[in-house]
């Protein structure tokens, strides 16, 4: 009877139900690992996963279907264990708990600030009693000598007040640089004028003398358009216009603001007392409302 126990008995055939479930657990193992080498490439090797599908298919296929069916019983096992302590958080210990979470120490205080230093406060007794001087009450330690300029020599009647001792007899008064001021005036460097200065738009609105009014566009008017046309104007130093350049503006309107402003004159701008060339910006108004 022993001696049978050591001999491999013959497997029995196995049901459809069994080989149903063995075929499914075949697909479910294949797709699993297929669909993790299609994500993960070769880092699916490292995918837990992946071996205990390896497992599954292997036993799956020799039929041993009561092996497969332990091994999920245990992992389903371990993950309720796992799962109910971090569900049901209320059952844990939370004394225990609490004994393991400890407070970090409290930062050391900040140093006492610096004693300040003490201020030492000296009277001194003044001399003067009501605007009297009064006699000291001791005898200073140390008597300091003031000593007192020598008078200048007299220079006779060959020299000035405030003069040199060994100067020339009948200087100026002041010295030489005294001399060179009363005798000479010094002469001021005159300043360069410019040839050509830049104003601001109402400066030049102000040294206007003669405004031509634009002739406005008909196929402007037509198609409603209306603005500002810009103009950067060279204006010369007899007040004509040198040069016009568009700056903005609509371009059915830039030829008759040109044309008009052509025609304006100015002041000379006087610099200095002299007349320059200027540089402004002028601006003409095109309005369907003809204001």
């Amino acid at each position: 009877m022993f001696e049978d126990s050591f001999v491999e008995q013959p497997k029995k055939p196995m049901t459809k139900f069994q080989r149903f479930l063995s075929w499914v657990f075949c697909l479910l193992a294949v797709a699993y690992i297929v669909f993790s080498v299609m994500v993960a490439g070769l880092g699916s090797v490292k995918d837990l996963g992946v071996w205990f599908s390896i497992v599954i298919l292997f036993l799956a296929y020799r039929g041993q279907l009561t092996a497969i069916f332990s091994y999920l019983g245990q992992i389903a096992l371990l993950g309720v264990l796992i799962l109910i302590p971090l569900i049901y958080t209320d059952a844990l210990p939370k004394q225990q708990l609490m004994t393991f979470l400890v407070a970090p120490p409290p930062p050391p205080p900040p140093p006492p600030p610096p004693a300040a230093a003490p201020i030492k406060v000296v009277k001194i007794a003044s001399e003067m009693v009501n605007g009297e001087l009064r006699t000291p009450t001791k005898i200073p330690q140390k008597v300091q000598m003031i000593k007192e300029e020598e008078a200048p020599p007299d220079l006779g009647a060959g020299g000035v007040p405030g003069g040199v001792p060994g100067g020339i007899p009948g200087g100026s008064a002041g010295g030489v640089i005294g001399g060179i001021i009363s005798s000479t005036t010094a002469a001021v460097p005159k300043v360069a004028t410019p040839q050509r200065v830049r104003v601001s738009t109402g400066v030049a609105t102000g040294l206007l003398i003669k405004k031509v009014a634009p002739n406005y566009p008909p196929l402007a008017k037509q198609a409603r358009i209306q603005g500002q046309v810009v103009l950067h104007a060279e204006i010369s130093k007899d007040g004509t216009i040198q040069n016009l350049q568009l700056i903005s503006g609509h371009a059915m309107l830039a030829p008759a603001a040109i044309e008009a402003v052509k025609q304006w004159r100015y002041k000379p701008y006087l610099l200095n007392g002299e007349p320059v060339a200027v540089e402004t910006e002028v601006i003409v108004n095109f309005s369907l409302s003809g204001g």
